[in-house]
């Protein structure tokens, strides 16, 4: 239905909005823990938009943890001088669900800055091509990133390239089943609808990595 798209759109704006002033306040720092970062977001988002519920766990990762896909608990890290960061927030939105991620560098290094913009410009470049698909499984869309990746000069990150997205809380498999993740065990066509025969509405994320460098940087956001 269109008004679940609008509302998952609405959301995102929010959380875009919610991004935007984490960067006006002036809040990653060098010098401030990945803990510490995570609960001045958590505070301003409660001060913005009255959340706190989350439909995942927030993430904040800089240094070498930026290389630690979404499932790991690495341990809390300071934020350096001429380092890269990035955070994965999934807020509620009056029970609809956003799930935003976006890369920060600290600094000028050339190369830090040079993954930050190819993960957005690859995230746009896969959106582009999934809209042209009519069928398409989660395993050869997960192919797919994994190419882009590739043909950027970088490694993916982890395992999923994204996942299912709706009202709170959205459709849930049992654990090891990826039947609602681009993931390569997953073997169901995207643009299948629902059980309710509703359109679902998916995430792409994007997480590249070099790991010689022990950098990584991710990108997410609503994909259709």
């Amino acid at each position: 239905m269109e008004s679940i798209k609008k509302k998952l759109q609405e959301a995102e704006v929010k959380a875009n909005l919610l991004f935007n002033e984490i960067e006006i306040r002036g809040i990653i720092t060098p010098g401030k823990t990945e803990k510490e970062i995570n609960e001045e977001i958590f505070g301003l988002a409660k001060e913005l938009f009255g959340i706190e519920k989350y439909w995942h766990k927030r993430i904040v990762r800089t240094g070498e943890n930026t290389l630690r896909p979404y499932d790991d608990n690495p341990p809390d890290l300071t934020v350096q001088e001429d380092d890269i960061l990035f955070l994965d927030f999934g807020p509620i939105f009056e029970d609809w669900e956003a799930d935003f991620g976006r890369t920060y560098v600290i600094g000028n290094d050339p190369h830090k800055i040079k993954l930050k913009d190819d993960i957005e410009k690859a995230w746009y470049e896969t959106k582009a091509w999934f809209e042209k698909q009519t069928s398409l499984t989660g395993a050869e869309f997960h192919k797919y990133i994994l190419d882009v990746a590739k043909n950027y000069g970088w490694e993916y990150g982890g395992q999923l390239g994204g996942h299912l997205i709706g009202q709170f809380p959205h459709e849930r498999l049992e654990p090891k089943n990826y039947g609602l993740y681009v993931h390569p065990e997953n073997p169901n066509d995207m643009f299948l609808p629902d059980a309710a025969g509703n359109k679902r509405h998916w995430i792409l994320e994007i997480h590249f990595v070099d790991r010689e460098e022990n950098i990584g940087g991710f990108f997410e956001q609503l994909l259709t």
